[in-house]
């Protein structure tokens, strides 16, 4: 379960918005962070808080395959990003990374910048405790669920062995 204040972005956010190319000769995961956003909102990285939620539009993480942008977005304290779509890439690379991602386009509609939200990814539910609405969505099978648990495909591989 994630809890947190939405930080809401529109459609068609690319990984370039997410963090910028000039940020990429670095895999500091601080340093990633303190500039997560910053082409779309300048003071993201100083307003975020530890569990906050990214909610935004349709195609979210379009743009190329790099794994920093997910990486960004965790490292800066969010736990969760709620979108109507996720270009497919961005996904996996989320995932991966230990990133819980959602795709539901109802709450993407109606949800707001400074809303207070849950995220059951277990029960596949969204709940506006601003608004005391609830949303459903698909629910993570047990395999992803495994993964984001273990923080990620490479943390929860080393478990298993």
């Amino acid at each position: 379960m994630y809890k947190g204040k939405v930080h809401k972005f529109g459609n068609d956010m690319n990984t370039d918005d997410i963090i910028a190319a000039k940020y990429l000769n670095t895999t500091d995961k601080a340093e990633l962070a303190s500039h997560c956003m910053e082409h779309i909102d300048r003071d993201f990285a100083k307003k975020v808080k530890a569990g906050d939620i990214i909610v935004a539009g349709r195609n979210f993480g379009c743009g190329s395959s790099r794994e920093h942008a997910p990486v960004a977005i965790k490292a800066s304290g969010v736990s969760c990003v709620v979108a109507e779509s996720f270009a497919r890439i961005f996904f996996r690379n989320s995932i991966n990374i230990g990133l819980p991602i959602v795709e539901c386009p109802e709450a993407s509609g109606k949800i707001k910048t400074g809303d207070r939200i849950s995220v059951d990814t277990v029960k596949g539910a969204i709940r506006n405790l601003s608004k005391k609405a609830t949303y459903r969505f698909g629910k993570y099978p047990p395999f992803m669920q495994k993964i984001i648990r273990a923080g990620g495909l490479i943390a929860q591989i080393k478990k298993r062995s």
